[in-house]
């Protein structure tokens, strides 16, 4: 099966901290509904209500990502391991926080080993806007150990031992599983992550909300504390300190490479043209792309698919090679965000 460049129909997720910036990102919010999620890109078990992305246009038009998967996974994942029950290998959201999100940590490996269909989480959020002063909440200070975390959830006094940044468009956020995190308020991010949806609540700003359960048990079990919180990527890269590779008028920004997924942002180089285009190579390998800003145009074959602000696409590995225009839109100069599962052929030659 000859397999074109792929859109989706954004999953659209009500959330109590959720508003309506994603309008703003090309979604169809319904006005008066606090709208926190828009999956681009999901292929979760068929547990998961609404977690599984369908396409949107082409001759594929209204089937399911899993479906196509199914038919040709060499053609779809090429040499990409599939996620853990035989589905896409990477999760992709817009995230709209008008309010702080919970406080939440993901499965540590030993406790998804130990408990069927929970599944590790690591994940990335790219800043794509943030109010003045905006913040994120990533890590436990390293002063506390097991006793300190549970005293501070049973006192409701977590936010004394978060870590907390402030942040700005264009900063990445790096988290592995079992690192307590939360979104702060006046952010709207793009979340990159492994295909799971086994989070656990540890803390909802005291908010005390029947609805919204907290997983105490589970979060002391998972939970990373001390220097078990360190890992070999940066758990925060500011967009201007990020590794930075120029040629011919495109730079090419490295925001997070881990044994997860690999993270960059196309965008013209400094003082050039806004517009700019170039070749990607799929070797073997299917290419998640998302316009942070501005617009793009991908071609693959004698098929083409436009990427306006927010929209993601897919080209798959029997793709080969995509034809890739950054454009200008709406006077913004453009950045594609760029991720790619871990290639097995370079972790074996490592």
């Amino acid at each position: 099966m000859k397999l074109p460049p792929i859109t989706f129909k954004p999953i659209l997720k009500p959330r109590a901290w959720g508003g309506d910036t994603l309008r703003r990102f090309g979604k169809s919010i319904e006005t008066g509904t606090p709208t926190g999620e828009s999956w681009e890109l999901a292929d979760l078990p068929e547990s998961i209500q609404d977690g599984r992305s369908r396409i949107e246009g082409g001759p594929h038009d209204g089937q399911t990502l899993r479906s196509l998967i199914e038919a040709d996974p060499e053609g779809i994942l090429g040499r990409a391991k599939p996620g853990p029950d035989g589905g896409f290998p990477l999760l992709v959201k817009l995230l709209d926080a008008r309010d702080n999100l919970s406080v939440q940590l993901h499965p540590s490996a030993d406790y998804a080993l130990e408990h069927p269909g929970s599944f590790l989480k690591t994940e990335a959020w790219v800043i794509l806007d943030a109010e003045p002063g905006a913040r994120i909440y990533a890590g436990i200070r390293e002063d506390i150990d097991q006793t300190g975390f549970k005293r501070a959830l049973d006192s409701g006094e977590v936010k004394d031992i978060l870590v907390s940044e402030i942040v700005e468009p264009g900063d990445c956020i790096f988290l592995e599983s079992g690192l307590c995190h939360a979104l702060g308020a006046g952010i709207l991010a793009a979340e990159i992550q492994t295909p799971s949806d086994t989070t656990f609540r540890v803390w909802d700003w005291n908010r005390n909300d029947p609805d919204r359960q907290l997983h105490i048990e589970q979060a002391l079990e998972c939970v990373r504390l001390g220097t078990g919180q360190r890992t070999d990527w940066p758990r925060l890269t500011r967009s201007s300190e990020a590794r930075r590779l120029a040629h011919h008028g495109l730079d090419v920004v490295t925001l997070v490479h881990c044994d997860r997924f690999t993270i960059e942002r196309y965008e013209p180089s400094p003082g050039g043209e806004g517009s700019i285009a170039f070749d990607l190579p799929t070797n073997g390998m299917p290419h998640v792309l998302m316009a942070a800003a501005g617009g793009a145009r991908i071609t693959a074959g004698d098929v083409d698919i436009e990427l306006a602000r927010g929209g993601t696409g897919l080209v798959p590995a029997g793709a080969r090679q995509a034809h890739i225009e950054l454009q200008v839109r709406d006077n913004q100069r453009p950045a594609l965000l760029h991720a790619v599962p871990p290639d097995p052929l370079l972790e074996s030659l490592a």
